[in-house]
C-alpha cells in the first residue's frame, strides 16, 4: 500500500514538475482561469436559454386569452412586404439629347452628394429617392417648357442692359453724395457708401429697397425661402407641393444648397475680377494701361502686391546664369522691372504722406503745355467741346457756332449740288426745287447770325454783311457764299486775345489736353515712339530735302533700290529702352556696280517718315498702312519679329516700281530715309500724337460718310431726306446752340419725376428710331462715361456718330444680328455646353469639388490690378477719340469700382434674378410679389412716410 501510494505521489509529482517545466510557473493560474471561464460560460448559457424559453411560454399563455387574428390582415401585410412599387422615370427632360444626357448626370451627382449620403443612414428604402428624382425632373420639364415659350431677345437686349445701367446710375449718385461730404474719413468709409447707395436706390425705385436682403444674412435666407416656395408652387405637381415635408425639404435644398452659394460666388469681387480677366483673355494686356493704373490707383495694398511680385521676378532673373544675346534680354527685363518698382514706391510714398498731386494743377502751373492749333481744335470733337465751353464764358459763342454752321452748310450744299448734277445728266428736272432749298438754308444761316434781329449776333465788318445780303437777294446761293465772312471770323478767333490766345492759358485748355492724353510725364520711359521733341505749331514741320535734291534724282535710279529689314535689336540709352531695326540696302549704280550698306531706324522714324509722305502725297494714305504703334511688352522677341515682318511688307510696297511710277518725287524721300546716316525727324513727338488723334477721326468720318452715301436708298428717298435736312437745318442748329448755351436737356416725355431719379429705360425718347437695343446701349454709354455732364451739342454729336458707326458697320441688320446671337446662345448645343461646364466645375471627374480656400490678399490685389488693366486696355482708340481719354479712363474705373463691393453686387444679382423671373412668368404678378418680399426694409418705410407727408403739404 505504501509502495502504491508512493508511486502515485511520485508519478503525480513528476507530472507537476514536467508541467511547470513545459508551461512555466504561471501555468497553474492560467489553468485555473480556464476552468473558471468554462464553468461560468455554461452557467450563462443555461440562464439565457431558460429566459428565452420562459418568454415564449408566457407569450403563449397571453395569446391564449385573445381572439385569433383574421387571416386577411396577415395576408395583406405579407403582400405589402413583398410588393415593390415600379416607378418609371422618363429620362427626357428638355426634348434634346444634347442637353438631357449631361443634365441627367448633374441630377444623379446632386442626389448622390446632397441626399443619399445621409438618407441611407436612416433607411434602405429606394422609393423616397425615386420620388425625389421624379419630382426634380418634373420641375425641370416645366421650367424647360416655359423657357421655350419665352422671347428672350427683349430681356437680353433691353431689360438686362437697363438693369445694369440703372445700377450704375445709383452707384454714380452714391459716389456724388460721398464727394459732397467734408470729412475725408466719411468719403472713404464703405459703410457710408452703402448708406448713400441704398438711399439713392429707394429714391429711384420708390417702392422697393433691397438693403435688408443684401446686408443681413438672416433676412436674406428668409427672402430666398419665400421666393423658393413660390417657385415650387409654379413648378411642382400639386400633390408634391401640398406635402409639407416634401415642400420644406426641397425649399431648404434650393434656397441654402443652390441659390445662396451661387449668389455668394457671383457677388464675390475677387471672383468677378477673375471672370473679367478670363473674358478678356484673348486681348493682349497693354503696357501703357498697366502703368496708367499704377499711377492712378489709390490703394497702397495693390501697389505693395505688385511691388512684391516685381521683387520676386527680379530675384529670379538675377539668379539666372546666361551669356551671349540672352544677357541683353535679361538686362532689359530687369530695367523694366526696376522702373515698375520705382513707380510703385513713389506712388505708395505719395499716398501714405497724403501729398497727392493733381496732374491738372501741376501741368497748369508748370506752364510747358503742348500747343494744339486752332484748326485741329475745330475738327476734333473732344477739343471742340472745351473750346466751346470757353467761348461761351467769354461771350464768343456766336462766332464759333457761325463757323460750325457754315461748315455744315458747305458740306450739305455740295452734296445737294452733286445730286442735282447727276439728275441733270439723267435728264431729270429738279433744279428749281433744289436751288430754293439751298437759298432757304442760306437765308436761315444769315438770319440766325448776321441779320440785325440775330441774337446773339456775329460782330463782323458791316460791309461784308451787306455784300453777302446783296448776293443772297440777287444770286443763287453756292457752297462758298459764306467763305469770306467765315475766314474773318476764323482770324478773329485765332488772333483776338479774348479767344484762342487766352484759351491756351485757361484751365479748360489743360483739361482738354488731359482728355486728349497729352499730359504725359516728360520722363516716361519704355516706349518706342520718339524722343519727346516740342511741337512748334507748324502742321508740316521741316523737310531736309532741297529743290536741287529733288531734281537730281530720277525715278529710274530709284527702281534699282532694294531694301529689307535684316535684324532687330533692343537698345538701352540712359535707362530708355527702344527697338532698333537694321535695314540692309542694295543700290545698283549706272556703271553696273552695286553698293550695299546698313542703316538703323526706330519705329518712331518709320512713323515720322510715314506722316511726311502721306502728307505730301495724299493718295498714299489709302494704300500704305503703318503697323500698330503700341502693345504690352513691346520689347518681347515675338512681338519684335511680328513688327519686323509688318515693316518689311511696308518697305516692299513702298519700293514697288508701280508705286514709284505713280509718285516720281517719292524717290527722294525714300533715299533720304534709307541713307546711312542719323535720320532727322521732320515731325515732333506732339505732331505724331496729333496724327494718332486727328487723322483716325477724319478717316473714320470719311468712311462713315461713304458708307452712308452707299446705302441702297432710291434717289427720291435721298432727295426727300436731303430736303428735310436742308429745310430744318437752321432750326436744328438754333436748338443746338440754345441747348449748348443754356444747358437745356434733350427733349423727352414730360414727367413729374427727375430723369436722374428714374430707370434708364424710362428715358427712351422717340427722336432716334425704333431700334430699341441701340437706344438702350447709347443710354448705357451715357451712364458709364457720364456724358450728361457734357454740353448738349457734343452729346448729340457723339450719339449721332455712334449711330452712324454702328449703321455703317451693320446697316439696318443690327437687330437681326442681336436676335441671331441670342438664338445662338440659347441653341441646344450651347445650352448643353453650359450644363457640361457646370457639371465639370462642380463635379470634376465625377467627384464633388471641394470648396476652394480664400485666396491670399496679395494675389487678390494683383488680380484687381490685372482686371483694371484688361478693362482699360480693351477700350478702342476710336472711342477715346470720340469721348476723350480721361473720360474713358474714369468711366472704366467707375464700372470696376462698382464691382468691388459685395453687398452692391448682391443687389445687382437679385435685380437680374427679378428680371429673369418676370420674363419667365409674365402671367404671374412677380413685381407685386417682390414689393411684398422687400417690405421689411425700414428705409423703405421712412421714405414712404416722407412721401406721404410731402403730398399732404
Amino acid at each position: 500500500i505504501f509502495a502504491a501510494g508512493l508511486s502515485v505521489w511520485g508519478w503525480g509529482g513528476l507530472g507537476v514538475v514536467l508541467f511547470l517545466i513545459t508551461f512555466g510557473p504561471f501555468a497553474i493560474f492560467y489553468l485555473t482561469f480556464y476552468i473558471f471561464c468554462f464553468v461560468g460560460g455554461g452557467f450563462a448559457v443555461t440562464l439565457l436559454f431558460g429566459k428565452t424559453s420562459s418568454e415564449k411560454h408566457l407569450e403563449k399563455c397571453e395569446h391564449s386569452y385573445l381572439p385569433a387574428t383574421p387571416t386577411g390582415i396577415l395576408k395583406t401585410l405579407e403582400e405589402m412586404k413583398l410588393e415593390v412599387k415600379p416607378i418609371k422615370i422618363d429620362r427626357r427632360v428638355t426634348g434634346s439629347n444634347f442637353i438631357d444626357e449631361p443634365l441627367q448626370q448633374v441630377i444623379q451627382f446632386a442626389l448622390r452628394d446632397y441626399i443619399q449620403y445621409w438618407y441611407y443612414t436612416l433607411s434602405d428604402d429606394e422609393s423616397f429617392l425615386l420620388e425625389i428624382r421624379q419630382t426634380v425632373q418634373y420641375a425641370l420639364v416645366q421650367f424647360s417648357t416655359r423657357s421655350k415659350e419665352v422671347d428672350w431677345q427683349p430681356y437680353f437686349t433691353t431689360r438686362l442692359v437697363d438693369d445694369f445701367a440703372t445700377h450704375l446710375r445709383v452707384f454714380r449718385k452714391a459716389q456724388e453724395r460721398l464727394g459732397e461730404k467734408e470729412d475725408p474719413k466719411q468719403r472713404d468709409a464703405p459703410e457710408e457708401l452703402l448708406e448713400s447707395f441704398f438711399e439713392a436706390e429707394v429714391e429711384m425705385e420708390r417702392k422697393i429697397c433691397r438693403d435688408v436682403v443684401c446686408t443681413a444674412p438672416k433676412e436674406e435666407e428668409g427672402f430666398l425661402r419665400d421666393l423658393c416656395e413660390v417657385l415650387l408652387y409654379l413648378l411642382l405637381p400639386p400633390g408634391d407641393f401640398h406635402n409639407k415635408n416634401m415642400r420644406y425639404f426641397l425649399r431648404e435644398i434650393l434656397a441654402r444648397g443652390v441659390l445662396l452659394p451661387l449668389i455668394n460666388q457671383l457677388s464675390d469681387p475677387d471672383y468677378i475680377n477673375q471672370f473679367v480677366i478670363w473674358m478678356i483673355r484673348d486681348s493682349s494686356a497693354n503696357y501703357e494701361a498697366f502703368m496708367t493704373i499704377l499711377k492712378l490707383t489709390d490703394r497702397p495694398a495693390e501697389l505693395e502686391a505688385v511691388k512684391d511680385k516685381v521683387m520676386e521676378e527680379l530675384q529670379y532673373l538675377r539668379s539666372l546664369d546666361t551669356a551671349g544675346d540672352d544677357i541683353n534680354v535679361i538686362k532689359n527685363q530687369i530695367n523694366s522691372l526696376l522702373f515698375v518698382k520705382k513707380v510703385c514706391e513713389t506712388r505708395i510714398q505719395r499716398l501714405q504722406s497724403g501729398k497727392e498731386v493733381d496732374a491738372l494743377k501741376l501741368a497748369a502751373n508748370f506752364g510747358k503745355l503742348c500747343i494744339i492749333p486752332l484748326e485741329h481744335i475745330l475738327v476734333h470733337n473732344i477739343a471742340l467741346q472745351f473750346f466751346m465751353d470757353y467761348m461761351q464764358q467769354m461771350g464768343g459763342q456766336a462766332d464759333l457756332f457761325f463757323w460750325l454752321t457754315v461748315e455744315g452748310y458747305r458740306v450739305t450744299a455740295q452734296q445737294q449740288l452733286e445730286v442735282l448734277q447727276g439728275w441733270q445728266k439723267d435728264g431729270k428736272k429738279q433744279s428749281t426745287q433744289t436751288k430754293g432749298l439751298l437759298k432757304a438754308a442760306a437765308l436761315g444761316v444769315y438770319d440766325q447770325y448776321l441779320s440785325e434781329k440775330a441774337s446773339p449776333r456775329v460782330q463782323i465788318d458791316q460791309a461784308l454783311v451787306e455784300k453777302l445780303s446783296e448776293k443772297l437777294s440777287k444770286e443763287d446761293p453756292t457752297p462758298e457764299i459764306f467763305d469770306d465772312i467765315q475766314r474773318k471770323v476764323y482770324d478773329m478767333m485765332l488772333r483776338d486775345e479774348r479767344f484762342y490766345p487766352s484759351f491756351r492759358q485757361h484751365p479748360l485748355y489743360v483739361r482738354m489736353l488731359a482728355e486728349l492724353d497729352m499730359l504725359k510725364e516728360p520722363s516716361f520711359r519704355g516706349s518706342d515712339d520718339g524722343e519727346g521733341e516740342s511741337f512748334n505749331g507748324s502742321p508740316t514741320g521741316s523737310i531736309n530735302l532741297s529743290l536741287d535734291d529733288l531734281s537730281n534724282t530720277s525715278s529710274e535710279e530709284s527702281m534699282q533700290l532694294h531694301a529689307f529689314i535684316s535684324d532687330t535689336g533692343v537698345c538701352n540709352d540712359h535707362g530708355k529702352t527702344y527697338a532698333l531695326y537694321a535695314i540692309t540696302v542694295f543700290r545698283k549704280n549706272p556703271d553696273g556696280s552695286e553698293d550695299c550698306w546698313k542703316t538703323y531706324r526706330r519705329y518712331s522714324d518709320f512713323h515720322d517718315f510715314h506722316m511726311r509722305i502721306t502728307e505730301q502725297f495724299g493718295n498714299l494714305s489709302t494704300i500704305l498702312k503703318l503697323p500698330g504703334k503700341k502693345t504690352f511688352n513691346n520689347m518681347d522677341r515675338d512681338f519684335l519679329e511680328k513688327r519686323k515682318k509688318d515693316l518689311n511688307a511696308y518697305l516692299q510696297l513702298l519700293l514697288n516700281p508701280e508705286m514709284v511710277k505713280a509718285c516720281p518725287t517719292l524717290t527722294n524721300y525714300i533715299n533720304d530715309f534709307l541713307e546711312n546716316k542719323a535720320y532727322s525727324k521732320g515731325k515732333g513727338d506732339f505732331a505724331r500724337k496729333m496724327d494718332t488723334f486727328v487723322n483716325p477721326l477724319r478717316s473714320s468720318m470719311r468712311n462713315v460718310s461713304n458708307a452712308v452715301k452707299s446705302l441702297p436708298d432710291s434717289l427720291a428717298e435721298g432727295m426727300t431726306k436731303m430736303s428735310d435736312n436742308m429745310g430744318r437745318m437752321s432750326e436744328r442748329l438754333g436748338q443746338d446752340i440754345k441747348q449748348s448755351i443754356f444747358k437745356v436737356p434733350p427733349l423727352i416725355a414730360k414727367s413729374d419725376i427727375d430723369p436722374e431719379h428714374c430707370r434708364i429705360s424710362a428715358q427712351l425718347d422717340d427722336n432716334v428710331d425704333d431700334n430699341i437695343p441701340l437706344r438702350v446701349m447709347l443710354l448705357l454709354m451715357d451712364e458709364v462715361f457720364d456724358l450728361k455732364e457734357r454740353n448738349q451739342w457734343l452729346r448729340r454729336n457723339i450719339k449721332n456718330l455712334l449711330q452712324q458707326l454702328i449703321r455703317a458697320t451693320y446697316g439696318d441688320t443690327i437687330n437681326r444680328k442681336i436676335v441671331d446671337h441670342v438664338d445662338f446662345m440659347t441653341a441646344p448645343e450651347q445650352v448643353a455646353d453650359y450644363v457640361k461646364r457646370f457639371r465639370d466645375s462642380f463635379w470634376p471627374n465625377g467627384i464633388l469639388a471641394e470648396t476652394p480656400p480664400r485666396r491670399d490678399k496679395n494675389i487678390r490685389m494683383r488680380t484687381r490690378v490685372a482686371a483694371k488693366t484688361s478693362l482699360l486696355g480693351i477700350m478702342p482708340d476710336e472711342l477715346k477719340h470720340i469721348i476723350g481719354a480721361d473720360t474713358t479712363r474714369k468711366g472704366i474705373l467707375r464700372v470696376f469700382d462698382m464691382f468691388q463691393h459685395q453687398q452692391l453686387n448682391r443687389r445687382l444679382v437679385y435685380v437680374f434674378l427679378e428680371g429673369f423671373l418676370e420674363t419667365m412668368f409674365p402671367q404671374y404678378k412677380f413685381p407685386e410679389l417682390f414689393v411684398k418680399l422687400y417690405s421689411r426694409s425700414e428705409r423703405m418705410h421712412r421714405y414712404s412716410q416722407k412721401l406721404r407727408s410731402t403730398q399732404k403739404r
